[in-house]
């Protein structure tokens, strides 16, 4: 157990049924008034941001999450089969920890999962992903935006590219912006 006081961006806390991760943390000091912490917390299961408040010396129940090395193998159902580059294990991980994710996957990348327990909780995707372009919009399909047209990726997922870019050649994808950013 912690104190709100002691607060700093990293740490995983657990809040109710959720956890999340301290973003920031300030104390905050009024005139007329108590003084109290104010945090900014990233909900470790749907990405979502909040800000929270806290009193001082405010009793808080900090989490140790653990970080794995997972290697994407295929999706099983509703959820996703994934191998521990470790230790050889297979984890499955359900469909809402992935999330939107899934749009990078391909079998063989490999992303970092941080487990409560035996449970995946989240994970995290390397920032530059270089994937094949599967299928463009033509010009009779729509009018493209500023020169941009859309590709659809081998893994399904679809973003804007330049016009050069033809079905077939590989790209870096920066997945956190979810955007083309060259040729490769």
């Amino acid at each position: 157990m912690t104190t709100s006081n002691q607060l700093n961006p990293g740490m995983t806390i657990s809040i109710g049924n959720k956890i999340y991760r301290v973003e920031s943390s300030v104390k905050v000091t009024v005139p007329k008034g108590t003084p109290f912490i104010k945090t900014k917390l990233k909900d470790l299961n749907s990405g979502e941001n909040l800000e929270k408040n806290f009193k001082l010396n405010q009793p808080i129940k900090d989490v140790s999450l653990i970080e794995r090395r997972l290697e994407f193998l295929y999706p099983e159902g509703d959820e996703y089969l994934f191998l521990d580059v470790v230790n050889l294990e297979q984890v499955l991980a359900p469909a809402a920890t992935v999330g939107n994710k899934v749009n990078f996957l391909k079998e063989g990348v490999e992303l970092k999962a941080f487990f409560y327990g035996d449970i995946v909780f989240s994970v995290e995707l390397p920032q530059f992903l270089e994937l094949m372009v599967a299928k463009t919009q033509s010009d009779d399909e729509g009018p493209s935006t500023g020169g941009a047209r859309v590709a659809v990726l081998e893994t399904g997922a679809k973003i804007e590219v330049p016009p050069f870019i033809e079905v077939g050649d590989i790209i870096k994808v920066d997945t956190k912006t979810e955007e083309y950013v060259q040729r490769v």
